[in-house]
């Protein structure tokens, strides 16, 4: 938890605003950061409890945002199928400094104009 002036706001909080994610998006988020590795829609679901629709829009949400990355597997008898997995942990990390760095620049140009 950090403490701005009166207000403590949740790390969580933070990330979610950063990127404007929801309660999923973010949930998901989380999820592929802690587990480092590639998982398709279908073992999401499972691990996750959540509809696969569910799953494909906070999916299409991170990707969108580059925040997660998809890779097409071939099935040898035809089709094919995705593995989803988080974007690199440290450039995520990297984005929500930034954007931290920002509103410190925006507020305090708010405050000169005082």
């Amino acid at each position: 938890m950090i403490t701005f002036a009166c207000k403590k706001i949740r790390l969580d909080e933070i990330i979610r605003c950063s990127f404007n994610l929801n309660k999923t998006e973010y949930n998901m988020l989380m999820f592929l950061l802690r587990m480092e590795k590639e998982f398709d829609i279908h073992t999401l679901s499972k691990k996750r409890g959540l509809e696969r629709t569910t799953l494909q829009k906070a999916l299409k949400t991170l990707l969108d945002k580059k925040l997660a990355k998809r890779r097409q597997v071939n099935i040898k008898t035809g089709g094919y199928f995705f593995l989803y997995k988080v974007e690199n942990k440290d450039l995520i990390k990297k984005r929500v400094l930034e954007i931290i760095k920002q509103w410190e620049k925006s507020a305090e140009e708010e405050i000169q104009t005082l």
